[in-house]
């Protein structure tokens, strides 16, 4: 009967979730209008209110930890659901996200990629992919930003290895920018998949900074290291036994 009662929450807050994006996202188009600077606010309005609703309709709640970027950087975040960019974009003041070319049609959300001069690229292509992630932050450089990259280029489930690209070192390298390891365990409330929200304590970290100058296997030695370590230490906070799902004896 628990179960059940906590699935029913988390429909309910799913429908209203998708009922607010456009309520907000198109309601406040005037703003952006008149001024692009303002979707910045808009994005972060809409996080912020998913992150409360979050709270009190599943027991959800959220926190971030660490020093969130205010400075031109590039930030490689743990992605484990749609919970952890809903983290970053209510907290990172210029968010651009490098996102997969499908989303330039999603309704709203193409909208805001557009004002926030986010880079769509095509993950099947990595080589043309590299070089025009690449040559669009380097595009872009006029305008300081936090750039938001998923180093595993995909969802990883909490607990499940994956290996890193080599987009996140490149792109290191050649715009000398420095790189914000970002961990997470959001995972172990909001799966990938499915309606289920569990309660709990989901957190947003942000590590130290990797300044320039590293090379580019060291840079990502490093940086994965950073996230990965981070990452496992707030799953068995959040209570997940990390040896189980692992298979280590």
């Amino acid at each position: 009967m628990k179960n059940a009662l906590q699935w029913l929450r988390s429909l309910l807050f799913i429908i209203q979730m998708y009922i607010a994006l456009p309520v907000i996202g198109f309601g406040l188009i005037p703003l952006a209008l008149f001024n692009r600077q303002y979707s910045y606010w808009i994005i972060r309005l809409y996080c912020t209110w998913i992150r409360w609703t979050a709270a009190w309709m599943v027991g959800l709640r959220s926190e971030i930890r660490g020093e969130v970027p205010q400075d031109a950087c590039i930030i490689a975040s743990k992605h484990q659901s749609f919970f952890d960019i809903l983290l970053l974009s209510s907290v990172v003041p210029r968010i651009k996200f490098i996102m997969k070319s499908e989303l330039r049609w999603a309704p709203v959300i193409n909208l805001y990629a557009y004002w926030t001069r986010t880079i769509a690229v095509n993950r099947g292509k990595r080589g043309a992919a590299i070089k025009q992630m690449v040559a669009a932050v380097k595009a872009g450089a006029d305008e300081p930003s936090q750039l938001i990259i998923f180093p595993q280029g995909t969802r990883a489930a909490i607990g499940v290895q994956k290996p890193y690209k080599i987009g996140t070192g490149v792109l290191y390298k050649e715009t000398s920018l420095p790189v914000v390891p970002a961990a997470t365990n959001v995972g172990a409330f909001w799966p990938r998949h499915g309606i289920m929200r569990k309660p709990g304590l989901a957190v947003l970290e942000f590590l130290p900074p990797i300044e320039p100058g590293l090379e580019i296997e060291a840079f990502m030695t490093e940086m994965e290291t950073a996230i990965e370590t981070a990452s496992d230490k707030l799953a068995v906070e959040a209570g997940i036994n990390l040896e189980e799902i692992r298979g280590i004896s």
